[in-house]
């Protein structure tokens, strides 16, 4: 059976429609993750409703058509991550989380600790981007595959530090507030509001313009490179370092028992024979590989990566915040550099809490000298030595130049975003 010319034609016009409406469909729809079921938690199920709505889009492959700017602090512990947080949990129009990551860790691998292996740590990695993904989407309710006891009706008590998010304390979330609760402490917060309603805060998620997540959890920026590229997201990554002599300080200080045996040595002068130096040198070798990475500029992270040092946003807060939020391309408003000036000068009883963020941030940004005995410092210095001269840390030949108030064990050095 022959087909005449106009029913061809018709038949191609008919399907060049129907490939243009596919495509526009497509392109249209917003990211929508589909939470995969694991061996660790399989209680997806037992919400079908739950599972039909994060599950009857997905899989989509739209852009990010709103064009907020999705924010990842990169970060490891005690180099100053939470106080960079603030300076995004303060804007009235970014939506931010603290350690979502946390709940993704403690489900896969419970007993993990920074001293394990390489390959240990990178066994959460694929959980984590599909939770990023979707958290950058305000799909909230793909965090209850992590949290334990599973969230009843999507609310919950169990969401790690809720209280350290402005957003997950403020209406709409928390109708329990009123005017004079805007300066809620963390814990007050958590009291005052009750559970947590995942469905709120995924609508408070969607009202904000930008949605910014602190993470210690992801080695290095290499790690992000499938979400770095995802044309569904506008993710740009602030790397955040430390002088690794300041987070072995503050670390022996805040984790006592973990770091029980350099405690051992910093108090006797005697080095324990079953050390466990990868609680140091596991932090270099991330930060010399993720820098190195980051310096490189590689074509996939132009525009998308910052690396800013702990010490210079420690001296100079305002200025160095200005210059983020110049990266980022967000106007900085009136409440983060209301909060600058009011938590980066306190006396030394302002920081008793490990996670405070209140503090005189020049001085707090090289108090390590005084804490850290010589000899752990000398023998940080060789063993972190390649990542302290890549990062412009200066080393110390003496304990007297150590301790030398006159002189700054930091170079100046200024790492411009790649644009």
């Amino acid at each position: 059976m022959q087909c005449s010319w106009k029913a061809v034609l018709l038949l191609a016009l008919a399907s060049i429609a129907i490939q243009y409406t596919a495509i526009r469909t497509f392109t249209a729809k917003s990211f929508h993750s589909c939470p995969i079921p694991n061996p660790v938690n399989c209680s997806l199920s037992q919400d079908t409703d739950a599972a039909d709505r994060l599950c009857d889009e997905s899989p989509t492959f739209g852009y990010n058509l709103s064009r907020k700017t999705h924010v990842l602090i990169l970060a490891t512990t005690r180099s100053g991550s939470s106080f960079v947080g603030q300076l995004f949990n303060q804007h009235f129009d970014v939506f931010y989380l603290f350690e979502p990551l946390y709940h993704v860790q403690y489900t896969l691998i419970p007993k993990l600790t920074q001293s394990k292996s390489t390959t240990d740590r990178r066994v959460m990695l694929g959980a984590s981007r599909d939770l990023l993904r979707s958290l950058y989407d305000c799909d909230l309710y793909f965090l209850e595959n992590y949290i334990k006891p599973q969230p009843v009706n999507h609310t919950t008590d169990r969401l790690f530090r809720r209280g350290a998010s402005k957003a997950l304390c403020s209406p709409p979330v928390c109708e329990s507030l009123g005017a004079v609760d805007l300066h809620l402490e963390e814990g007050d917060c958590v009291k005052k509001c009750g559970t947590l309603n995942l469905t709120l805060a995924t609508e408070s998620c969607r009202e904000h313009g930008h949605v910014a997540i602190k993470t210690v959890r992801v080695p290095e920026v290499s790690d992000l490179r499938a979400l770095v590229e995802d044309p569904r997201l506008n993710l740009k990554v602030i790397q955040l370092v430390r002088d690794p002599r300041g987070i072995l300080a503050s670390r022996s200080e805040t984790f006592r028992d973990t770091y029980r045996l350099w405690r051992i040595w910093d108090g006797t002068g005697r080095k324990p024979y079953n050390l466990d130096v990868t609680q140091l040198t596991t932090v270099c070798e991330d930060f010399w590989n993720s820098v190195s990475t980051g310096l490189n500029r590689p074509p996939w992270l132009k525009g998308k990566y910052m690396l800013v040092r702990y010490e210079d946003l420690a001296r100079n807060p305002m200025k160095k915040t200005e210059e983020i939020y110049d990266f980022l391309g967000i106007p900085m408003d009136s409440n983060v550099e209301r909060w600058i000036q009011n938590n980066t000068r306190g006396d030394r009883s302002s920081s008793k809490h490990k996670y405070g963020t209140v503090r005189n941030s020049a001085a707090t940004a090289e108090k390590w000298r005084f804490r850290l005995s010589y000899e752990i410092v000398a023998f940080t210095q060789h063993a972190c030595q390649q990542v302290l001269a890549q990062l412009g840390y200066k080393t110390a030949g003496s304990e007297e130049e150590l301790k030398n108030l006159s002189i700054s064990l930091v170079e100046e050095r200024d790492f411009l975003p790649f644009s």
